[in-house]
């Protein structure tokens, strides 16, 4: 009998992770993060890293902490050849997963080891050190741990690396901090990874890591537009590191677009970069002296002058938000109702002009219950109100945040803020991530707006000088897209998302040109590059 070549194992693989996929629901493989790595672009990460190991490791031991069917263990064996590989441990959580993958691969010397990787690298019994390690790591949001595995593994990652993580962070961050804690010192590792570590705050304990520990050799970021799973919407990266501290002056290779092999923009940053900067991406976005996205020295930002935070987020949009004429058909009233604006996409304007009641002089015209009168005092002043309240589906009372307000109607407390920010966006087609919005009304915003309200002495100017707002608001609106986009969080599909603090990091510089004496007695943050 023949014995099958690689590229037969690997077709094999492919159709038992097919069937594998249609099997099981989206829902649940989104759930355990089960994201099966493309053979392109795992065979693109195992020949670079071929490259970069070159002649340093004579003899491979191999290790995949999240193996799945062996998608990159394939590419591993096409990369280096299984002469040279002298050792290789799959290690799967998923019983199904590990049964493919020991039926494709365990005659080529892959030992596929069923368990959580993360007691498997770190515990007594723990598995044989690696010099090499290729994975993609199950890409597992915060949400769908529990709070004892969260401070399990808070407290695994404390004890072998010393870095704390966030209770935010997804599954990933805690198997690459451990995996690199089990990686051979001198050893090599490749990592596929969602592009969000990069900036978001919870990616923090991974940037110090990779520019304290070890030596970043590459960080690879795919455009954010391009997709490199059909079954997951979000943006990749690819990180190359070998496992011992960054010599000095030592310097990284930043990529991004287009793919590993042929990126669109390449440069090489040192090291020292790295650990200063807070955002990441900032760093694979072009470097110009005249952009107002990446200052080359202290300046005054956004958070400076304006306190940024979220629109209100109402447990229930579908109950508490109603148009305004089916509210008095109800016969609500009108003093346990605030003006609210619609979403984004359904508002085409940038100023909000406003009716004789503060209500947005937009058709439809949507209003917001919120009342904080207890159920008996409700009951007695409004029946009305209390009819309508009694209607609430019990899966809505349920929800965490209705759960946990008293009473479970009233809504968060924000005043109407003259400037917005959306606070989400996709680029492309000639059309900015976001937009600025100059709201003249009393509405406050849903929670897909930032909200950003005068501190000081830009409160005190626009006091002093109401007709100053239109200004102001132009200047806003003058914020070049690539400043905004840069201090976002990107997303698979071109989907940009910026949170408070995120915005409050891109730099006031035109408002500050216009009017210097906001400039005076700021308190800066630090720039992103």
């Amino acid at each position: 009998m023949a014995i099958p070549t690689l590229t037969h194992r690997e077709s094999i693989r492919q159709i038992q992770q097919r069937l594998f996929d249609s099997r099981t629901p989206a829902a649940e493989r989104n759930r355990r993060g089960q994201f099966a790595t493309p053979p392109l672009l795992a065979n693109e990460i195992a020949q670079y890293l071929r490259a970069v190991v070159g002649d340093d490791l004579p003899a491979i031991s191999f290790a995949d902490p999240a193996v799945g069917t062996g998608s990159l263990y394939a590419a591993a064996l096409a990369a280096f050849g299984r002469e040279r590989i002298t050792s290789a441990i799959g290690i799967e959580i998923d019983e199904g997963l590990c049964a493919i993958a020991r039926e494709v691969w365990s005659e080529t010397g892959l030992h596929v080891v069923g368990g959580d990787c993360t007691a498997l690298m770190t515990g007594a019994q723990r598995l044989p050190a690696p010099n090499l390690i290729l994975a993609n790591p199950p890409y597992t949001r915060h949400h769908h741990l529990d709070q004892a595995t969260k401070q399990r593994l808070r407290a695994l990652t404390m004890q072998h690396t010393g870095i704390r993580v966030s209770g935010l962070a997804g599954l990933y961050v805690y198997v690459v901090l451990l995996s690199m804690a089990w990686l051979k010192r001198g050893g090599y590792a490749a990592w596929l990874l969602p592009a969000e570590w990069m900036d978001v705050d919870y990616g923090e304990a991974l940037r110090r890591f990779f520019s304290e520990r070890v030596t970043v050799i590459r960080i690879h970021r795919f455009d954010a537009a391009d997709t490199q799973f059909a079954d997951a919407l979000v943006s990749s990266t690819v990180v190359v590191l070998r496992n011992e501290p960054p010599p000095p002056d030592h310097c990284a290779i930043i990529s991004a677009g287009g793919t590993l092999a042929q990126p669109q923009t390449i440069r090489t940053v040192p090291a020292i970069k790295l650990k200063a900067a807070r955002a990441w991406s900032a760093i694979s976005a072009e470097i110009s002296a005249n952009t107002d996205s990446l200052p080359a020295q202290p300046a005054v930002f956004l958070s400076d002058l304006f306190d940024i935070r979220r629109g209100i987020v109402t447990g229930g949009n579908d109950f508490f938000i109603l148009e305004r004429s089916a509210a008095r058909q109800l016969g609500l009233p009108d003093e346990c109702l605030r003006p609210i604006l619609p979403p984004p996409r359904r508002l085409k304007t940038t100023i909000i002009e406003s009716d004789e009641d503060g209500y947005p002089n937009l058709h439809p015209q949507l209003c917001l219950i919120d009342c904080n009168l207890d159920e008996k005092q409700v009951r007695e002043r409004y029946p009305a109100l209390w009819t309508y309240f009694q209607t609430a589906p019990a899966e809505l009372r349920a929800r965490y945040l209705v759960s946990r307000r008293t009473p479970w109607y009233r809504q968060e407390l924000r005043a109407p803020a003259s400037f917005l920010c959306t606070y989400m966006g996709r680029s492309g087609q000639g059309r900015p991530p976001f937009r600025f919005i100059w709201n003249r009304s009393q509405a406050i915003p849903p929670n897909v707006y930032l909200m950003l309200y005068p501190k000081a002495k830009l409160a005190t100017l626009l006091r002093d000088d109401p007709t100053s707002a239109a200004e102001i608001f132009a200047t806003l609106q003058a914020i070049s897209d690539e400043a905004l986009a840069t201090a976002s969080r990107v997303y698979g599909g071109g989907l940009h998302k910026l949170e408070p603090s995120e915005l409050g990091r891109v730099p006031a510089t035109r408002l500050v040109e216009r009017w210097p004496e906001l400039a005076t007695g700021a308190v800066t943050q630090p720039a992103l590059w």
